[in-house]
């Protein structure tokens, strides 16, 4: 374990060992500043501006971003995996509902508003979750620039094509970018009924029914694509049969890639190379080196290896901040059909929501409150931890106020050269 040194001007220095900081401390020559990570900041203004320059390396995704500190001679000094937020079109669409039927039942009968929103012509304008993916990239990058002495930012963040994606062949023929499966057709509908021939695959005609239906073989609402592949013709008579439960159709359907991760990183990408000024990898690199060394596949271990020449890492740090980014605030503040019932957003017996707390010896985080005095604890996944009986405020110490994210260090565990390790995958 390292301990992250700050100039007496908040300026990063070189981190150092635990034995030094314990005796910065004692001396009165240093104080806390952060406990997770633990860092310390000097009280007195040293003569020498020496530092040495490290790199940050960045392993840019949809969903989780790790990054690593590493210097010239693969000592890694930081390592840390961000889960970012992939509830805000959930919790948006929420609200839209209950503001709709709070304007239904209040009778306001204010007019429709929809093209008329200056922001709506905003150039580089992103969605809330895309915006939000992007700033906690960057956060990220902005807290080890905080801590670490950083003079270079590489950062791992390839191009998709969502049409290759979702018809490899176009790879070995490019005039299918042109000429699709459904060239030529309308739509999926009209394609459909002309490979099947226009004609009801089960009865084969016999019910005498001319109106058709495409109907999907995995349904919709279990995640079923409306590609052709999942799409099958049936007269309105056989339709109506199959839902009501008459047969059934023993065939396999294709349910729907989603395209939405690759299409979010490619606004990510561009984004976070333009305002950070990083230098861009490519996966493959990261994988061939990660391979060689023999790391397994974890998003902060791709970036130990991101950009970095086939160089064994030397583990100055055993440790892995884990981070999840959270909301700052709750925006609901009240429930009931009426909106009549308050929810308490503030402090319950000096405690709120997602507060860092220690109890029986290990750090967990609230995730819900009692005004009865007992709280509901989680680890930083969101999974519940069931304690018997039910910890008591009074039984809890908070070790770290609510902020953006919630953090916590795990220890990874290193092979005796440190060539492979065996942890947590986070």
């Amino acid at each position: 374990m390292v301990v992250y040194v700050q100039k007496k001007d908040g300026k990063p220095m070189m981190p150092c060992s635990n034995v030094i900081g314990r005796l910065l401390l004692k001396n009165g020559k240093a104080r806390v500043v952060m406990r997770c990570p633990f860092t310390i900041r000097l009280n007195y203004k040293l003569n020498t501006e020496h530092v040495q320059k490290l790199v940050l390396k960045v392993d840019a995704g949809s969903t989780k971003v790790g990054t690593a500190v590493s210097d010239k001679n693969g000592n890694i000094y930081y390592m840390s995996e961000v889960e970012l937020r992939t509830d805000i079109t959930k919790k948006m669409k929420r609200r839209n509902k209950y503001r709709r039927n709070r304007r239904y039942r209040k009778c306001r009968r204010r007019p429709c508003r929809f093209l008329n929103r200056k922001n709506s012509r905003r150039k580089e304008r992103f969605s809330p979750t895309v915006k939000s993916k992007i700033e906690g990239t960057l956060h990220e990058i902005e807290f080890v620039e905080k801590i670490l002495p950083i003079e270079e930012v590489i950062v791992e963040a390839g191009t998709f094509d969502p049409h290759a994606l979702k018809n490899p062949e176009v790879l070995k023929n490019p005039l299918l970018y042109q000429q699709g499966l459904k060239y030529g057709f309308y739509n999926a509908k009209a394609y459909t009924l002309w490979r099947d021939g226009y004609k009801c695959q089960h009865c084969k005609g016999r019910s005498k029914d001319e109106r058709l239906h495409c109907h999907h073989i995995i349904f919709r609402e279990n995640g079923g694509s409306d590609e052709p592949e999942n799409l099958i013709v049936l007269c309105e008579t056989c339709h109506d049969e199959f839902h009501e439960g008459k047969f059934q159709l023993n065939l396999k359907g294709k349910k729907g890639r989603t395209l939405k991760d690759a299409t979010q990183m490619n606004s990510i990408r561009k984004q976070v190379l333009k305002r950070s000024g990083a230098t861009e990898t490519f996966g493959y690199i990261t994988k061939a080196h990660r391979e060689q060394v023999g790391l397994p596949k974890t998003h902060y271990f791709d970036a130990v290896m991101c950009g970095s020449p086939f160089i064994i890492p030397n583990f100055r740090t055993e440790m892995v901040l884990f981070k999840k980014c959270i909301p700052k605030g709750d925006y609901q503040q009240t429930k009931g059909v009426r909106s009549q019932q308050r929810i308490p957003t503030g402090k319950i017996c000096g405690f709120r929501k997602f507060d860092k707390v220690e109890y029986l010896g290990g750090l967990y985080f609230i995730k819900g409150r009692m005004s009865s005095g007992y709280a509901k604890l989680m680890e930083i996944d969101g999974v519940e931890v069931k304690f018997k009986p039910m910890p008591k405020f009074s039984q809890l110490k908070r070790v770290s106020a609510r902020s953006s994210r919630m953090m916590i260090e795990h220890p990874i565990h290193l092979a005796p050269k440190g060539a492979s390790i065996l942890g947590r995958s986070g």
